[in-house]
């Protein structure tokens, strides 16, 4: 058993990856807790994929991709934001426009700016876990540590704009602030990940833990470190998963953490599928007979 547990260990690959699945396991869970209390899942989707745009671009001036990638995820969701405000179209209709326009606009740039065709959009959409190297790592954990900083910094006011934007409208805090700040955290969060799993699964990451948790416990705070437990251990048993068995990493990362998200929804002690109080073991759980 530690033979099986240590041979991945003994590749440097391997090491790096389970060590960025760890930090992104956790970041993603924090994150992704304010996503699902303000219901902001697909907009983290639309996102992921509206990034694409600002990759061309970013290439063809000679920065990095990811500062592209966080300057068009950035601006795509104040569009959405902006169109939502000013016309009668809803968040949901305005987050279709924005994926789909951004996306086709970085598949078209990709084609028509010179040299941007190098730029390998499969790995973009799927990522590559086991390809970081220890520049990407240290990269992670510097995301990692500053958006966690920043959010165990204004914990209490994110708390009071997350469950009462009004509220806190009304108590003068500048929530366009927040907003901004929520949804650049979101997009560096997703950047961040690319490597990782890529931007068609990188929704299941922010979505994933944080859901398990949200199924089994009340408090903002114990949600993130549920999550954060369950983003952990999803990312190293998907990545042992994917050793031993030779499947794609990110889509075995993905699994797992849907197989923890399927126990929760079935079995969570207080919303669970099968254990509510008219169900046989819903009963059992409640009188213990």
């Amino acid at each position: 058993m530690l033979e099986w547990f240590l041979e991945p260990l003994r590749y440097e690959f391997m090491v790096n990856a389970i060590l960025v699945g760890v930090l992104l396991g956790v970041l993603c869970a924090v994150v992704g807790s304010y996503m699902i209390v303000q219901q902001l899942g697909m907009m983290a989707h639309a996102i992921s994929h509206s990034l694409i745009a600002g990759l061309p671009i970013a290439f063809v001036l000679g920065y990095s991709l990811s500062t592209g990638a966080i300057v068009a995820g950035i601006v795509s969701a104040i569009f959405m934001a902006w169109i939502e405000s000013r016309c009668k179209i809803k968040l949901d209709t305005a987050l279709a426009i924005m994926l789909s326009s951004f996306l086709a606009l970085g598949v078209v740039l990709v084609s028509v700016l010179p040299g941007a065709n190098r730029i390998d959009l499969v790995h973009v959409l799927f990522g590559d876990i086991l390809g970081v190297n220890q520049s990407d790592l240290w990269n992670t954990l510097i995301t990692a540590l500053v958006i966690i900083a920043a959010i165990i910094l204004f914990y209490k006011e994110l708390l009071f704009y997350t469950f009462d934007s009004l509220g806190a409208q009304a108590a003068g805090m500048p929530v366009q602030i927040y907003y901004i700040g929520m949804i650049s955290a979101i997009t560096i969060t997703i950047v961040a990940s690319l490597e990782t799993v890529g931007s068609l699964l990188v929704i299941a990451m922010l979505v994933g833990p944080a859901s398990t948790a949200y199924l089994l416990v009340k408090e903002l705070n114990i949600m993130m470190i549920l999550g954060s437990f369950f983003g952990v251990t999803s990312s190293v048993i998907g990545m042992y998963l994917s050793y031993y068995f030779d499947t794609p990493s990110g889509a075995s990362i993905v699994l797992v953490m849907c197989i923890f998200f399927m126990l929760a929804f079935l079995f969570s002690p207080s919303q669970g599928i099968l254990t509510e109080p008219h169900t046989p073991l819903g009963k059992l759980l409640r009188t213990g007979k």
